[in-house]
């Protein structure tokens, strides 16, 4: 948002100036005399009651700013009762001040403000180094999208990060993220990360609170964006200072490590559906084929109808695990391929045509079953043992056939109304 669409709330006061946001009455930005102009970088902090050690950590971010030659701006996204915000502006920081809506939410509420091509994100605490932005601009001038700081590949003092963080918590979330998405990040909790403005307004950041976190590195990966991370210096509350779980409480630690882990779970819904789930269909269709003309003997075992129903079971299943996984992926990616890779495989007509043949095919035999056992007087003997593994491999296939059917009939719904997507029933892939 250019400065010319802010509104003047106040005369200079004291060389700085109060404007007025659009579009939120409870938000205000305050301009320092020494404002930045054109900045390349812009680094994005929320802050709340930092009283204590912002005046220092503006101190770090201007010899970052001065050690990298870069023309760059902080931006305080603060919601204190105490004198944050004035000692902000008066250390050269534009200060947007809003009421206290949760962390994730003070970076959606910056967004409209960020002037630079690069964003950096981080803490007013001093536990991350400012003064060291350089390899931030370094990567970013490579072409990389996402620069994520490592704790574990650079350095943490003693004392810094509490034990249960340091080697449970935080290895272990970022270990399960790894094995959801096919990651390599060492520290997917590192407040120290930054990300080219363009990503960022794309990514779309939806959480309120601490989630957030989790929320960027997933849909980092989601969008596809250029990766790498640079080691940080991760330092310990100063003297008169205590943490935001501390004040908070004992329990703030395992709540926000629980949303973390949520927010890691939702975007990866299609992880626990889609392999799993082409599996079971594969698996089951294989056993259900094999028996459809009757019984087999492996190894002194015989493989009867129940083994059938399992299959069946394994089938349906399977496949609506598949197109739960598809309709995930369309959520989840906002540059459009998952829709059209997914609108591809199962086009509407294509995906009627062989659910509607696989639905006659099925009532066929099911057909066969019953016209076979009203001939035989309603009893099930050993002529008709053929025709019953057949029926039942029938009705696996006319419960398919309706799941393909209703689920590609969702799949192009969903793809339809999403943000791109053509609206209307016409919406989508209309082959």
């Amino acid at each position: 948002m250019a400065d010319a669409a802010l509104k003047p709330a106040t005369a200079d006061e004291g060389g700085w100036k109060r404007l007025a946001v659009p579009g939120d009455a409870e938000a205000e930005l305050w301009i320092p005399a020494n404002d930045a102009a054109s900045p390349e970088i812009s680094i994005v902090i929320p802050a709340m009651n930092e009283e204590p050690v912002i005046g220092e950590f503006m101190d770090w971010a201007m010899a970052g700013i001065a050690g990298a030659g870069v023309a760059a701006e902080v931006l305080i996204v603060d919601s204190s009762v105490d004198r944050t915000a004035a000692i902000a502006v008066a250390g050269g920081a534009r200060v947007l001040k809003t009421p206290p809506r949760g962390l994730g939410r003070a970076y959606r509420d910056a967004l409209p403000l960020i002037r630079g091509k690069y964003v950096i994100c981080g803490d007013a605490d001093c536990t991350y180094d400012f003064r060291e932005i350089g390899p931030f601009l370094e990567r970013f001038r490579e072409g990389y999208d996402y620069v994520m700081g490592s704790r574990f590949r650079g350095s943490i003092e003693a004392g810094a990060m509490p034990a249960l963080h340091r080697y449970f918590g935080t290895p272990l979330t970022t270990f399960l993220l790894n094995l959801i998405y096919g990651t390599r990040f060492s520290d997917i909790h590192c407040g120290m990360r930054g990300i080219t403005l363009a990503a960022l307004k794309a990514m779309d950041i939806r959480s309120q609170s601490w989630e957030y976190a989790s929320e960027m590195v997933v849909k980092s990966v989601r969008m596809k964006l250029r990766t790498v991370e640079v080691p940080v210096k991760f330092y310990k509350d100063r003297p008169g200072r205590a943490s935001h779980h501390r004040r908070i409480g004992w329990f703030s630690p395992w709540h926000a490590g629980w949303i973390n882990l949520k927010a890691m779970l939702i975007y990866g819904a299609d992880f626990f559906v889609m392999k799993p789930g082409v599996a079971m269909l594969l698996t089951g269709l294989l056993v259900t084929l094999l028996l459809a003309a009757g019984p087999r003997t492996l190894g002194g075992i015989t493989f009867s109808l129940n083994t059938m129903l399992v299959g069946a079971t394994l089938s349906i299943i399977g496949l609506a695990c598949v197109f739960l996984g598809a309709m995930a992926e369309i959520l989840y990616d906002p540059s459009g391929a998952a829709r059209r890779r997914w609108l591809g495989r199962f086009a509407y007509t294509r995906t009627m045509i062989v659910a509607g043949l696989a639905f006659g095919l099925g009532l066929g035999l099911a057909g066969n079953f019953v016209a076979a056992y009203v001939g035989a007087g309603f009893t099930v003997g050993g002529d008709l043992m053929t025709v019953n593994h057949l029926a039942v491999a029938g009705l696996d296939l006319i419960m398919l056939a309706f799941l393909a059917f209703v689920s590609t009939l969702v799949l192009h719904a969903i793809a339809a109304y999403l943000p791109g997507g053509r609206s209307g029933p016409a919406g989508g892939d209309g082959r």
